[in-house]
């Protein structure tokens, strides 16, 4: 029996040996197969990242897919971005990809496309379904091995990148899968580049592989300070977040690297829209006003933003976790390794320091993410009564996502994690005082339903 627990909101994530073994994958491969072949389709490729349960549940999920009928594609141990090059390049109907992404290394995972859209939300509960019906498909499947889609994938990247002159960066891959790839790219375009834990390693043993949070930042960041290199790349478990830190080691958040790949896109789309999630700065969405693009506020979340860009037909978008989708000279998925090159284009066009990059901006003090744990059965509840309060007291609320107040001086978000049982809150302001005093009124409306 399988364990719905792990079925969260965009992908499939559980304990490995606790909620997720290689009869998980089994089911999975053999429900997801199915799914495939109710719709006359049948071909998937698969990849996974470098935890050390990876491969076995690859070959648990193969084998699944091949009692449905399916051919199945073998990518290897892989990144993500790799993943979703291999379904357009190889013009799959569907992938897999076995991964927990910045998760500790005990958890595993997978992420699910039909063709370039995620499997996510209602459409991740309907395979949950199936499984747990025994709707399966039946058949005999192919097994194809492919270990030339890397290096394609690194030609295209290369061919589409042009960096002007040798830039001095730094990458730490977290021990993650990207640091088989993005300094191979950076070197062939001229850059200077030194590694830092490049090696694919599923303990994680240098730090946690999530490089939007600066103490996982830290050794980068002194690196790239006493080698006197102009920026450091942080890549996330599974490349598809990206984190950056400026020559004097300071860290850029998901929206200041949104905004700086920005003002590039705008300088040559003029007019564009962006489509930014509700956790980004206020600076971001003035900015992208004042150079004359749209900005569109919308939910967080990767899967999320992908959908909405293809309804809208926007070609940028990011989010405060450091998935960055790019539509524009290339194939618009959550793609770190790629989105780290265009971010290094941008340095090389200047010989301005990367900390002077947003230094016109206004100062703004803002919080990070903070999280309040909640039970997943009262989170949204909490969320709606704190949103319906803030309404009736005549605030400005958007509440695409939970809850953003805009103030005049600033702002303040709740929303409930997609995740994990906490409620997400993040507030800024003009200044520091300020900043308080909105999340005062909002904590203070948090508390009041967390205890009712």
């Amino acid at each position: 029996m399988i364990n719905s627990e792990i079925f969260r909101q965009y992908d499939v994530r559980g304990i490995v040996g606790e909620q997720i073994d290689a009869e998980t994958y089994f089911l999975i491969g053999k429900g997801f197969g199915s799914m495939l072949q109710k719709q006359g389709l049948n071909k998937i490729v698969i990849g996974g990242d470098a935890r050390h349960s990876s491969r076995e549940f690859m070959d648990a999920f193969i084998n699944g897919a091949l009692e449905t009928g399916c051919v199945v594609t073998d990518i290897g141990i892989t990144a993500t971005p790799i993943l979703y090059f291999a379904i357009w390049k190889l013009a799959q109907d569907g992938g897999a990809m076995v991964t927990a992404s910045h998760n500790p290394p005990q958890y595993n995972g997978c992420k699910l496309n039909l063709g370039m859209d995620s499997v996510f939300a209602d459409k991740l509960q309907d395979l949950l379904k199936l499984i747990q019906q025994e709707d399966f498909s039946f058949g005999s499947g192919k097994l194809i091995k492919n270990d030339t889609i890397m290096e394609q994938y690194c030609d295209y990247i290369a061919e589409r990148i042009d960096i002007k002159r040798p830039v001095k960066v730094i990458v730490d891959a977290g021990n993650g899968m990207g640091g088989l790839y993005l300094p191979k790219i950076l070197r062939r375009k001229g850059c200077e580049v030194i590694e830092m834990y490049c090696e694919p390693d599923g303990d994680f043993p240098n730090h946690h592989p999530d490089p939007t949070i600066e103490k996982n930042m830290s050794d980068l960041s002194r690196a790239v300070v006493d080698a006197e290199y102009e920026l450091g790349i942080g890549l996330d478990g599974d490349a598809d977040r990206i984190g950056v830190v400026d020559e004097k080691g300071k860290m850029l958040y998901g929206d200041q690297i949104l905004n700086i790949l920005a003002r590039d896109y705008l300088a040559i789309n003029p007019g564009k829209p962006i489509i930014a999630d509700v956790k980004c700065s206020k600076n971001l969405y003035d900015d992208i006003k004042a150079r004359g693009g749209k900005a569109i506020m919308y939910k967080t979340g990767h899967a999320n933003i992908k959908k909405h860009m293809k309804e809208v037909g926007v070609e940028f978008a990011g989010e405060m976790s450091g998935h960055i989708f790019l539509a524009d000279r290339y194939l618009g998925f959550d793609d770190a390794i790629y989105v780290s090159c265009r971010f290094i284009e941008i340095v090389a066009k200047t010989q301005q320091p990367v900390s002077q990059f947003l230094a016109d901006q206004p100062k703004m003090y803002n919080t990070p993410e903070l999280h309040i744990e909640c039970e997943d059965s009262r989170k949204f509840e909490v969320v709606a009564k704190v949103c319906e309060e803030l309404k009736k007291e005549g605030y400005d609320v958007n509440d695409i996502d939970g809850a953003r107040i805009t103030f005049d001086d600033g702002w303040g978000l709740i929303r409930a994690s997609n995740t994990t049982p906490v409620l997400v809150t993040r507030f800024e302001a003009t200044t520091e005082a300020r900043m308080q005093e909105i999340r005062e009124l909002i904590e203070s409306k948090i508390n009041k339903y967390l205890k009712s």
